[in-house]
């Protein structure tokens, strides 16, 4: 009797939090729809610029890595660095003089001074390098004074957050652009033409992550641990979903023509940052003693409204190779990046057996890698980091929709908070906010397809 009770009480409390977490889906939907009105064709009046004028925040390493790129490309000029550290300003300044180009103005007065920075009316584009947490703000602010934004990874934290920076784009007519290199990386620009040429036929799932050995960088307070590893004992969720993601919602057609309708979100328990910490400092160490609540493996599956899934997978806190963990299914074949890249094709694969991916490379390499391969040589990340440079000045040269639009950024950066309700629910299914009120439906062109 006391078992057919205890079951009771479970199933009530369970189908309770159910409707609250159910109707929390509901919310996110409509005060979307009460911030802003329904759209039904891209909102934004896509001028020409005759030169890009950045003014560049954080230049670390990552920023660094962006100030090398821009001094190569042409048709714009860094007028502006901003960094807390002095000395980083400083080795930004020194690469473009070296490179040809006037001193650009610095900026390291305090962690708010690229607001000082974003009042002049010199700037075109407010490129930011920095932490996470400062990303929304920089873009904000960038917006609200008149300038476009271009931000890395991730691009917000929160659903809230997510919403704001459409509001002041749509708001200001001004972009906002998340910069997610592993969309431009060799195979996975020869993956994306092979599926937009019909190679794999209908897709019906994918698989992709974000896989990395990060115990080292988050214990290290030189460099991304002094900020990196907090994030690890404040959230449970997949912190960084859109190294791999990004290239599959591409793949997807996602915000044009197909969306992500829910998620299910799970975790395992959390052990590798503090295993790591007690091998790797003394006892006594403060770091030994440091609680987490990241689950070491986050798994996040998601429904598209076409009817894909998507299988996608956070773990930073395991000794474990590098992998982005690429993979697609059709109806007729399947296609692998990692540990090899590797494809097999119906009618064209031998029976049951991978082919290497090189095989395919010559018919199916990317337009874009063919055109500027050579300019991209020697830059970050195999090159990718050049081309995603290059496709941001290009667009607002040209007056071009950028290949990743604010839409893209939200719907993206949306999963660190939906798959932490996930888990925290035990695995309710969340629904994701239609952040562009229905413009998904209609079928846009993905613009790097279009290259000549």
């Amino acid at each position: 009797m006391s078992d057919q009770l205890n079951r009771r009480k479970f199933l009530k409390k369970t189908s309770q939090a159910g409707l609250g977490i159910a109707f929390g889906g509901v919310a996110l939907n409509s005060s979307a729809e009460q911030l802003l009105p329904a759209l039904e064709s891209y909102p934004f009046n896509l001028g020409k610029l005759e030169k890009v004028r950045i003014g560049m925040v954080g230049v670390g390493g990552m920023g660094t890595s962006h100030v090398h790129n821009f001094l190569k490309i042409e048709g714009c000029e860094i007028v502006a660095v901003c960094d807390i550290v002095e000395s980083r300003v400083e080795r930004a300044q020194k690469m473009a003089v070296d490179a040809g180009f006037k001193k650009p103005d610095g900026y390291s007065k305090g962690e708010y001074d690229f607001k000082r920075m974003c009042e002049r009316d010199d700037i075109d584009l407010v490129f930011t390098a920095t932490p996470w947490k400062w990303h929304v703000p920089v873009c904000l602010e960038a917006m609200n004074t008149g300038k476009h934004a271009a931000t890395e990874v991730p691009a917000a934290l929160t659903i809230s957050e997510c919403w704001q920076l459409i509001e002041i784009s749509e708001n200001t007519s001004k972009h906002c652009i998340m910069m997610e290199n592993c969309n431009y990386d060799r195979e996975e620009m020869i993956i994306l033409n092979m599926v937009k040429k019909g190679l794999f036929g209908e897709l019906l799932h994918a698989r992709c992550g974000y896989l990395h050995d990060l115990r080292a960088v988050k214990h290290d307070m030189n460099g991304e641990g002094v900020w990196r590893r907090d994030w690890s004992m404040k959230r449970n969720g997949d912190l960084y979903p859109t190294h791999g993601l990004g290239p599959v919602a591409q793949c997807m057609d996602i915000n044009r023509g197909n969306y992500f309708d829910y998620l299910v979100s799970f975790s395992t328990k959390t052990r590798g940052l503090n295993k790591y910490a007690i091998n790797n400092f003394p006892h006594e160490s403060p770091q030994v003693n440091e609680k987490f609540v990241l689950g070491d493996v986050v798994s996040t599956m998601i429904k598209t409204v076409n009817g894909e899934t998507i299988l996608v997978t956070h773990d930073t806190s395991n000794p474990r190779p590098y992998s982005r963990d690429i993979l697609i299914q059709g109806t007729r074949g399947i296609v692998r990046k990692y540990p090899t890249p590797k494809i097999h094709i119906e009618g064209k694969s031998p029976g049951h057996r991978w082919e290497d991916l090189s095989v395919y490379k010559d018919e199916y390499y990317h337009t874009l890698w063919k055109q500027i391969e050579a300019d991209a040589e020697g830059a970050g990340h195999g090159g990718m980091d050049y081309l995603e440079d290059y496709r941001l000045i290009n667009a607002l040269l040209n007056g071009l929709e950028p290949d990743m639009d604010v839409y893209d950024a939200a719907v993206l950066s949306a999963i660190t908070e939906l798959s932490e309700k996930s888990i925290a629910s035990g695995g309710w299914p969340m629904q994701f906010p239609d952040f562009t009120r229905g413009m998904w439906k209609s079928r846009r062109t993905l613009p790097v397809m279009d290259v000549r």
